[in-house]
């Protein structure tokens, strides 16, 4: 499954007492404080289609980082933004939030065990007592030999996430151009950078599973962390919460085309295929704002 969007992403503008929304919609900075940074995203989300920030800056001396997550709750059916998501949204019911640490955030799963029970069907055909499935062991092999392939997610074109596919593009953040930004870049791509630092790119999606249900993932500058919050119920609209919390002190939309590319992004990937480094685009004949986009993006 691949969504189409064809939505410019912003924030809505209904949002916590602290928040300063830019002109355009895309921005959110706390102005003050550490708290009500709650901030909604403006349409409901499609399933598979992801809602991705960039910390753009942070404000030392707080305790505490970006919270990311859905809500099942219209913003402007709130009598009042909740000073914080966790634990005065989620305390209100149907709203799913994953506070983001600089470690520890990559959701371990137990491999579940289901013993048939005697006479149960397993695999089109019912089972006996002390009777082995034919190709189990296959099966299993084949678990393993997965779990074992090694991690290629900083090369793979796209992110995919069951049946849902993300173009990696955008997925991955960068740094300011300077004289170690490549370093940096490389960085960013293999994920080994604190989630938390500044440029770090951290999306939320909703992945389907099965009739009317739902998981809620969280995306790390290009890697699924996993199923953080199941069977979420897709009866209704889920917006994407951003809570602007602590440390994190701005955050940026930005925007991922699932379809063709722009023009504007195939021009930037062909520029940035044939330079060496970043700082090099300053001295080539293009429109500022084409360098820009192309440095920052």
């Amino acid at each position: 499954m691949e969504p189409v969007s064809d939505q410019f992403m912003q924030f809505h503008p209904i949002h916590g007492t602290n928040v300063r929304l830019d002109h355009s919609g895309t921005q959110a900075t706390r102005v003050e404080s550490f708290a009500n940074g709650v901030c909604f995203s403006k349409c409901p989300l499609k399933p598979g289609e992801i809602f991705l920030i960039e910390i753009e800056d942070k404000e030392l001396g707080w305790c505490g980082h970006l919270r990311i997550g859905l809500t099942a709750r219209d913003p402007r059916s709130l009598e009042v933004v909740p000073e914080y998501s966790i634990p005065n949204l989620t305390d209100l019911g149907d709203s799913w939030i994953f506070a983001i640490t600089r470690n520890h955030n990559k959701i371990v799963e137990e491999a579940e065990v289901l013993e048939p029970r005697q006479g149960e069907l397993v695999g089109g055909r019912r089972l006996g007592r002390g009777e082995e499935e034919d190709g189990a062991g296959d099966q299993a092999d084949e678990r393993t030999a997965r779990n074992r392939k090694p991690k290629t997610f900083f090369t793979d074109t796209h992110l995919y996430i069951e049946n849902v596919r993300i173009p990696r593009d955008k997925l991955v953040g960068r740094s300011r151009p300077g004289r170690y930004s490549h370093i940096l870049d490389d960085l960013y791509k293999t994920n080994a950078l604190p989630p938390t630092a500044r440029r770090s790119r951290i999306g939320v999606l909703y992945v389907p599973r099965g009739e009317g249900l739902a998981d809620m993932h969280i995306v790390i500058n290009g890697e699924d962390m996993g199923a953080s919050a199941k069977r979420i119920s897709t009866a209704g609209p889920l917006y994407a919460v951003v809570d602007v919390f602590a440390a994190t002190k701005c955050v940026r939309i930005v925007q991922v085309e699932y379809g063709f590319s722009s023009l504007q992004t195939l021009c930037r990937k062909a520029i940035q295929k044939h330079i060496v480094h970043r700082m090099a685009i300053d001295w080539l004949e293009l429109p500022e704002a084409l360098k820009h986009y192309c440095k920052y993006e």
